[in-house]
């Protein structure tokens, strides 16, 4: 009996963790808003900052946790392609997309547009990997079609309630995030978490900052400015990412993924208070169709992968 309660206590942390990473997500999209509308600050800086200053804090946490194996990724041709292809297609893409679907649209329709990768992730397998389609997965990709149209045409053919161009990038950032999720899966095996994505989000950081130094063109530094890409930096990156790899010591990946919907919830509460954002019925009922087909199809691969361990 005390074992079951100590199990169900440690599942509840993992979940409470979860939340807690999926909230802060959520908190670092509004902030986002702030800065792109608001602050006015444009993509390209904000971009090489965020990436730049990012990486190396969480490289310098990630060599305080594993010391000198913080260089390990690099000891072979394959992982130094994996993380060239997760830096480059999935961080600096998926950073890079879900800032201007933000900036031209809201945080609300970016975050339920991101929300989308896992459908990508399960195309992916379907058309390159000539995967045989569960049941669940034609199920939910009909049911995001749905949630998306209602969402970015409130319900009116041929009239759309978010500019094209949110529509567009939020779409490119959900395929970007399914690479951002696929591709390190091998890497963060043998390498510490941390030390993955510090030197994924440090190479963006180099490739942006190649390109558009942060030096460079500047926006006038506000308090507002400031606070806004500490608060993405910190609150969206190192605190958020420490909350999940903290959920993992207590509840399996499955587990605490069922709180994955807190962050578009988050998002959209957050975005009624501060930005004044009302979402329609119909949009509303867009937003839960999507965050329950994603659901679906989550818990239906986890179930499949626990009946059939070689799937993968």
């Amino acid at each position: 009996m005390e074992k079951q309660h100590t199990t169900t206590e440690n599942v509840m942390k993992g979940i409470f963790w979860s939340a807690m990473a999926s909230t802060l997500w959520g908190f670092s999209g509004v902030i986002m808003q702030f800065v792109a509308q608001n602050e006015a600050v444009p993509t390209q800086w904000f971009i090489s900052v965020r990436t730049l200053f990012a990486g190396i804090l969480l490289l310098a946490i990630g060599s305080i946790h594993v010391g000198k194996h913080v260089f390990d990724v690099w000891k072979s041709k394959e992982s130094i392609i994996r993380l060239f292809i997760y830096a480059i297609f999935g961080l600096a893409v998926n950073m890079s997309t879900f800032y201007v679907s933000i900036q031209e649209g809201n945080a609300a329709t970016a975050t339920i547009l991101q929300y989308l990768a896992p459908i990508f992730i399960v195309l992916y397998g379907l058309i390159f990997m000539k995967k045989k389609p569960l049941k669940a997965d034609v199920i939910s990709f009909l049911l995001a079609l749905v949630g998306v149209f209602l969402i970015i045409t409130n319900g009116h053919i041929g009239e759309l309630s978010v500019p094209l161009t949110a529509v567009i990038f939020g779409l490119l950032s959900a395929v970007s995030a399914a690479v951002y999720y696929s591709v390190p899966k091998p890497l963060s095996k043998e390498n510490s978490p941390f030390v993955v994505l510090g030197w994924g989000t440090l190479i963006a950081g180099i490739g942006f900052n190649a390109y558009h130094p942060f030096w460079t063109d500047a926006p006038k530094i506000t308090p507002g400015i400031v606070l806004g890409i500490g608060g993405v930096i910190l609150v969206g990156t190192i605190f958020a990412f420490s909350a999940v790899l903290y959920s993992l010591k207590f509840a399996p990946s499955e587990v605490s993924s069922i709180v994955d919907a807190v962050e578009p919830v988050v998002t959209i509460i957050l975005s009624m208070i501060v930005f004044h954002l009302i979402p329609t019925p119909i949009e509303a009922l867009g937003a839960i169709i999507i965050i329950v087909s994603i659901y679906f199809l989550q818990r239906s691969h986890q179930k499949k992968d626990k009946e059939d361990p070689d799937i993968r």
